[in-house]
Order: C-alpha cells, then sequence, then structure tokens
C-alpha cells in the first residue's frame, strides 16, 4: 500500500474508532445523566483527578520514544513494558495507601473505597499502553476499533443497568473498569506483539533521555487541567464541580474524536520526515486546516444548540451547565492548532522547546487562577477560556522559525473554516426566535447547520471539503486493494 494510502487508512480507521466510542459514550453519558444524580458526578469526579495525574507517568513520554525512534525494536518495546509494570503497581500502591488521606483533606470520608477501586485502571493502563505504542508505530488502527468499540459498549451495558439497581456514582466506576479492561484483553488478542524476557538499562536511559522531557510536559498539562477542578471542589461543593465537569465532556467527547485520529497519525509520519522540515511543514498545515474544517463548526453548533439539548435530554436538573458548554465550545473549537504545533516540534526532536512552552503556559495559567478563584467557578471557566487563546499563541510561537509557519499563517489556512462558522452559527441561532418546542428546535437547528456549512464550503471550493472528500475516496480505493482477487 502507497505510504499516502496506508496514512488515509489509518485516520480513517482511527477516526471510525474515535467516533464510534466518543458516539456510544456520548448516548451512554445521556442515559446515565438522566438516572444518576449529579452529586454522583461530582463524586468521580474528584476521584478521576487523581487517577487522571498518576496515569500521566505509564501514558506519557516513553510511548511517544516508541513511536518517534527510527529503529526501535523488541528490546526497546520490552523494556519500556516491564518498566511501565513497576510503575503502575507503584501508583496504584499510592493511591491505595492515600486514599485516606484524600478523603480527610477534601472532608468526604466516603471518598476512600471510590478512589481504590478506580485506582486499579492504572494497573489495566501499564499493560495496554505498550500495545498502544506499537498499534501507533505501525499505523494498525483498525486494531483500535474492535478493542475499543466492543469495550465501549459491554462497559455501557453493565453501568446502565448498575445506575437502575441504585448503585450511584459506583455504576460510573464500575463502567470505566470494565471499559479499559476489555480494551486491554482485546488489544492483547488481535495484536500479535508480545514482551520478550528481554531488559536493558541502556535502552531505557537512551529512550528516556527523550521522553523525560514529554512526561514532565504531559505532567504538567495534567496537573494544571485538574487544578481547576482540584480547586472548585476545595473551595465549592460537588455540584458545582459536576456542572462545571459536564460543561465540559460534550465539547470534550467531540474534539478528542478527532484530536486523537489526528495526533495518532501524524506522530508517526511526522517523525519518518523529522530530517525534512517542509515536509513537516505541510502535514501541518493539513492538519490544521482539516482538523479545523471539522471541529470549529462541531463545536458552535454545540454551543448554538447546548440550551434546548441539555434541556430536553438531561431536564432541569443540568441546565447550570450550559453556560459552561459554550464556554469550553469557544475553547475547543481552536484545540487543533495546539495539536499541529506541538506535534511538529515533538516531531522535529525538540522535546526540549515542548517542555519550555508548558511551563510558560502553565504558570500563565495558574495567574489567570489565583486572580478568578475566588470570583465564583464562572470566573474560572472564563480565565481557563483565555488561557486556552493565549496558548495558542505561544505553541505556535516557536515553528515561525523550526518550520517558517507562523501563527499568522495558520489563522489565514483556518480563515475560510472561522468565516463559514460564524455565518452557520448566526443562522442557526435565529431558530431560537420561533419559541419552538426542545426536541423541533434541535430537528431544524442541526440539519440546517449542516446543509449550510456543507453547501457553503462547496460553493465557496474549500480545500479542506475536498481533501475530505479525497480521503474517503483514497480509503474506499486502498480497501478495493486490499481484497483478494476472485
Amino acid at each position: 500500500m502507497a505510504d499516502g494510502k496506508k496514512v488515509a487508512n489509518g485516520f480513517i480507521w482511527r477516526l471510525l474508532e474515535r467516533f464510534g466510542a466518543q458516539g456510544v459514550t456520548l448516548v451512554v453519558g445521556l442515559i446515565l445523566a438522566r438516572i444518576l444524580d449529579v452529586e454522583d458526578y461530582g463524586i468521580v469526579a474528584i476521584v478521576s483527578i487523581f487517577t487522571s495525574i498518576l496515569s500521566v507517568f505509564v501514558t506519557s513520554g516513553l510511548n511517544d520514544a516508541l513511536v518517534h525512534k527510527k529503529d526501535a525494536d523488541d528490546l526497546d518495546f520490552s523494556t519500556v513494558f516491564y518498566f511501565n509494570i513497576v510503575m503502575c503497581l507503584t501508583m496504584y500502591a499510592l493511591m491505595f495507601f492515600g486514599a485516606p488521606l484524600i478523603a480527610r483533606y477534601y472532608a468526604r470520608p466516603y471518598l476512600v473505597p471510590y478512589i481504590r477501586a478506580l485506582s486499579l485502571i492504572l494497573v489495566f493502563g501499564g499493560v495496554k499502553n505498550i500495545q498502544c505504542a506499537y498499534v501507533a508505530r505501525n499505523l494498525l488502527f483498525k486494531r483500535f476499533f474492535f478493542a475499543t468499540l466492543i469495550g465501549t459498549v459491554t462497559a455501557a451495558v453493565v453501568g446502565i443497568w448498575m445506575a437502575l439497581k441504585g448503585f450511584g456514582a459506583w455504576a460510573l466506576i464500575v463502567q470505566n473498569l470494565v471499559n479499559t479492561t476489555i480494551d486491554t484483553l482485546i488489544l492483547w488478542i488481535t495484536v500479535r506483539w508480545r514482551p520478550k524476557k528481554m531488559f536493558s538499562f541502556a535502552r531505557l536511559k537512551e529512550l528516556f533521555s527523550y521522553a523525560w522531557k514529554l512526561l514532565v510536559s504531559a505532567l504538567i498539562d495534567v496537573v494544571y487541567n485538574r487544578l481547576y477542578q482540584l480547586v472548585i471542589a476545595k473551595k465549592y461543593d460537588d455540584f458545582a464541580l459536576a456542572y462545571y465537569n459536564k460543561g465540559d465532556t460534550f465539547p470534550n467527547l467531540l474534539v478528542t474524536s478527532i484530536n486523537s485520529a489526528t495526533d495518532s497519525v501524524l506522530l508517526p509520519i511526522m517523525s519518518e520526515a523529522q530530517d525534512d522540515p517542509e515536509r513537516v511543514k505541510a502535514m501541518t498545515r493539513r492538519a490544521i486546516s482539516f482538523s479545523s474544517f471539522v471541529i470549529m463548526p462541531m463545536m458552535m453548533g454545540l454551543a448554538v444548540c447546548s440550551e434546548a439539548f441539555i434541556h430536553w435530554i438531561l431536564r432541569e436538573k443540568w441546565m447550570p451547565a450550559v453556560p459552561f458548554i459554550r464556554i469550553f465550545c469557544f475553547g475547543y473549537a481552536f484545540y487543533c492548532v495546539h495539536t499541529a504545533n506541538l506535534n511538529a516540534i515533538k516531531a522535529l526532536g525538540r522535546s526540549d522547546i515542548f517542555l519550555k512552552l508548558e511551563i510558560i503556559k502553565k504558570c500563565m495559567g495558574i495567574t489567570l487562577l489565583l486572580i478568578s478563584m475566588n470570583y465564583g467557578v464562572m470566573a474560572m471557566a472564563y480565565t481557563s477560556l483565555v488561557s486556552s487563546v493565549l496558548s495558542q499563541l505561544i505553541n505556535s510561537w516557536p515553528n515561525r522559525k523550526l518550520m517558517n509557519y507562523s501563527y499568522l499563517d495558520q489563522l489565514k489556512d483556518m480563515l475560510p473554516n472561522i468565516l463559514l462558522t460564524l455565518v452557520m452559527g448566526a443562522a442557526v441561532y435565529c431558530i431560537y426566535f420561533l419559541h419552538l418546542p426542545d426536541w423541533l428546535t434541535l430537528l431544524i437547528q442541526i440539519p440546517l447547520g449542516v446543509l449550510l456549512y456543507v453547501s457553503g464550503a462547496k460553493l465557496f471550493r474549500v480545500e479542506s471539503l475536498e481533501y475530505a472528500l479525497a480521503l474517503l475516496r483514497r480509503r474506499r480505493n486502498a480497501g478495493n486493494e486490499e481484497k483478494p482477487a476472485e
């Protein structure tokens, strides 16, 4: 298969996997949100803060180093696998014995069993992540599709059943554990790589010399992102945290589908071209223009439709989450700029710059958080948006010199998508003035938004639409080539 077709094939399978999993997660999340209490989500949100932070130690850095290294072999993979297992067990022990301290700090003694149970996800992550690195390095994203979809659907059934039986927050925790467990088992069955009885401190040191900066960068990023939730959990109540988290959940589900697909395919392909900055620049431009073409209208549509959507689907109890949804939508609309620029920096081997950028961004973000934290959760959400916008400028700045691709050039590449999105959003918002029932409002808004956006892209010959159609044709042709001759 030609390189271009292999990339298209990998991207489509990764996109299908992400959208399939996130689609199921969205539907199940809506069902569970109607069954469970708002406070149940607040409990799980607090517990997830700590597991997310510790999971960075086993999901970031070394995995990227395996993908980045041109001649990575079984010794490299086996070394990282055994190291990750030790790290996972250490992290779980830390959470198990530290659970009472966390619960006492937040004056919520009932958190202890929840923390110890959900922390098991760290152990499964260590077993799974090397398989994920092998899949990403070889662009075998079809494996992800089946593993993720089966795990997500099975976990959904378990979660809904437990919610209906009155298990409360345990329904959400067990759902997460079942999802990760099945996902891990299927990857181990379908991916042929197995750890060998070999380990090399020299190889670990070599990989770590590249990985540690990415690890620290990821740790800073996750701690910073969770810092808002840590402050809300400490200064406010479970309800405030639940509304804030729910506001982030819906746009995050949509964006991470596109972002994960782009991120997974771009890094290995860019890493192959790490000695050719012009080729990396071309791929970065394509990633920004295409991802923004897809993400921006989705975020605008969700922001405009969120009031009718939440009121109709989740009812009145979740309406305080609507302002947060709209704030996060505008922040996530430009998320592709972060991903593409950072992937380019990683692919060019400049993990030192990557780390410096994270430190600068987080110092700025923490300053904004300290200013806003005493003025309410809404003020904190707005400062998070401001921080996201400023971070775009910071992430793109090094690439002005590394590959002659400035932020202004990136805005020019996104400009057609931005203008189409604004026109579509304004037209869709006007439907509210008809004062129709929520379900009818959505029934008109969603098709109208899609029709206006796609028609506008076709009328003005937006390059990203043509690229999307070409990508689908390439995937279809690649599929035909893979079929055996009769």
